[in-house]
């Protein structure tokens, strides 16, 4: 408990901090704008945009960095000499007087393989030769450091790419993901393993994203929320000017931002590179917001939240409960993120976004009543990030709960609780036996693989008969496959299409909604292979509603005949081939935003 009171001590002195960590010199040479913009000219703009930390990522090169650091070594050595001219002295104060205020790191956008862009960050105290050095080990032809082009011919592939950097001390970000050369692939017609990958490799730090003001339901930020079975591992999403100019011309139609206008805000307890790549290797995902520096009204994330809803990564609830008994059901959620993929708790506003959030009429209150139950109640400790923030003009509580790495954590007097999709549920024997294995792997995730996980496969109809699908199945829902009568009650083995995980001796009377639902189906209103609409092997049974998400049951006959069920199955879910079962127009309102 005194680690957390540390740590919450720590957090009330950190202050929120302005950063750019993808700005451009006319070392770019090819796609620079301005070739006569000077590095005090860009130093005084992040200064008037109110930065404190920025990046110089020149393409394939530290030329433009390097200037900067060569001109300041030249001023101070006349400075030394006693040769100074006072236009000189004016420069070098200048620079003195900016630097000190602003953190200027080295670093370069890379091109790997395939014309992806990376971002390599580097701390203030690495050497312009040592760049240089990163830049040749990731096969940047020598001729092309002086040149600051895109295009450098095979270079190093992705994967390898993020190691050589995060090997060498930077901090790895994915530049512009969700635009062209970006590693989600979007400008490509295939992805699959290699999407999954490039995003989700443990190299690498963080995604800069271009959407955060997106109208869509669905971001490229949401879809790195850890909510999609393919996509585990929550993502830190930040964004950057990707300043190409020092200002940028309103008159172009094309968004060319300049310095510092599109930037990323970070709760920071120091000025520093360490303190920086301290949150990008974190879990804090509480630390970082990206920021309007405009006008406008600032991103309201709690509403962007709400047009997605409830999921195995974030709840909502309309208003804090007066009783203390009805506020247990926030408790029982705090642990099942603990226990499976971490996530948000919105207090004061519902999932329906059409209406205006309820807010907590005494939210310092409310979170004081949250931090000191968690503190009695949930076993072993964990760190919280408990907020109040404002969505239209209403006191919102935001709860931020990482995914715990001591897992199974228990509530009050060792109850266990975990997240399927949008519902919380007390774990099972099974799914308790999983998260003490989990804790004793380091926390790690089980990554779905993209032709299905192997982590707990289905029971073979015969020893000489194995399964065969053509298609991978839907990535959510359940499928019932095994069954056993014992003194007359049914007891069955539902695997879990998120994570591969068959729970056993489940039965018609489960609490778990889904698992309940599937059975009374099976059993009472058993598939007709008639009823299926089907496209090859592969079919749509019937869709319902539950909880405001849409929900379907579909089939799919095997290599042996057997036809298959999969129950409750969410957009998020279904993928590929999957979506040809819907018709164009649904699948143009519902999966369009399934990839970034």
């Amino acid at each position: 408990m005194a680690t957390t009171s540390k740590k919450n001590s720590r957090r009330r002195s950190m202050q929120w901090r302005r950063i750019d960590l993808h700005i451009h010199t006319p070392a770019s040479s090819l796609c620079y704008k301005d070739p006569h913009v000077t590095m005090l000219q860009i130093l005084q703009k992040a200064e008037e945009k109110n930065l404190s930390i920025i990046a110089i990522t020149d393409h394939n090169t530290v030329k433009g960095y390097a200037a900067m650091v060569k001109e300041i070594e030249a001023l101070e050595l006349l400075e030394r000499l006693d040769r100074l001219m006072p236009a000189e002295k004016s420069t070098l104060d200048e620079y003195r007087r900016l630097r000190s205020k602003i953190l200027v790191l080295p670093g370069f956008e890379f091109t790997a393989t395939l014309g992806f862009h990376i971002l390599g960050i580097f701390s203030e105290q690495t050497s312009v030769r040592r760049l240089e050095h990163i830049l040749l080990e990731l096969r940047v032809p020598e001729e092309c450091l002086e040149t600051g082009q895109c295009e450098v011919g095979a270079t190093t592939d992705v994967l390898t790419s993020y190691q050589k950097i995060a090997n060498a001390g930077g901090l790895v970000i994915a530049a512009h993901v969700n635009s062209s050369h970006g590693v989600a692939l979007t400008a490509y017609d295939f992805g699959g393993q290699t999407k999954i990958s490039n995003t989700q490799d443990r190299n690498l730090h963080a995604l800069e994203v271009t959407d955060f003001d997106s109208s869509r339901r669905r971001n490229t930020a949401s879809f790195f929320n850890g909510s999609k079975p393919e996509y585990p591992r929550r993502m830190h999403c930040i964004q950057g000017s990707d300043a190409h100019r020092l200002v940028r011309d309103p008159s172009e139609k094309q968004e060319n931002w300049g310095v510092g206008d599109r930037v990323t805000e970070v709760l920071l307890d120091e000025v520093s590179f360490e303190a920086l790549k301290e949150i990008f290797l974190g879990t804090d995902f509480s630390r970082t917001r990206p920021c309007r520096t405009t006008t406008q009204a600032p991103i309201d994330q709690i509403k962007m939240a709400r047009k997605i809803g409830p999921n195995i990564v974030q709840s909502f609830h309309e208003y804090f409960p007066a009783k203390a008994s009805k506020r247990l059901e926030i408790l029982k959620e705090i642990n099942a993120f603990a226990n499976t993929n971490g996530g948000t708790i919105y207090i004061g506003a519902s999932a329906n976004a059409k209406h205006a959030p309820r807010g907590v009429e005494k939210p310092e209150e409310a979170v004081a009543w949250l931090q000191s139950e968690v503190k009695k109640n949930l076993t072993p400790p964990i760190d919280l990030n408990i907020e109040v923030k404002t969505s239209e003009g209403k006191s919102v509580v935001v709860v931020e709960v990482p995914q715990g790495p001591e897992t199974p954590y228990t509530l009050g007097s060792g109850q266990v609780f975990v997240r399927q999709e949008s519902e919380t549920s007390l774990a099972l024997r099974d799914e308790i036996v999983r998260l003490v294995e989990k804790s004793k792997r380091g926390g790690s995730l089980v990554v779905a693989n993209v032709e299905g996980n192997d982590a707990d496969p289905l029971p073979s109809v015969a020893e000489d008969q194995p399964i065969v699908l053509s298609v991978a199945p839907p990535k959510t829902g359940a499928e019932i496959v095994e069954a056993e009568e014992r003194d007359g009650v049914m007891y069955y083995g539902i695997k879990d299409l998120r994570n591969g995980n068959i729970i056993r001796n489940v039965t018609r009377f489960s609490t778990r909604h889904l698992w309940h639902y599937a059975i009374t189906q099976r059993e009472d209103h058993p598939l007709s292979a008639e009823e299926v609409t089907w496209l090859g092997d592969i079919g749509l049974w019937k869709s319902y509603t539950r909880s405001g998400t849409k929900r379907y049951n579909l089939a799919q006959r095997d290599g042996n005949g057997t036809i298959h069920v999969y129950y409750g199955v969410t957009e998020e879910g279904i993928h590929g081939q999957w979506r040809s079962l819907f018709s164009e127009k649904v699948s143009a309102s519902t999966f369009a935003q399934e990839e970034p």
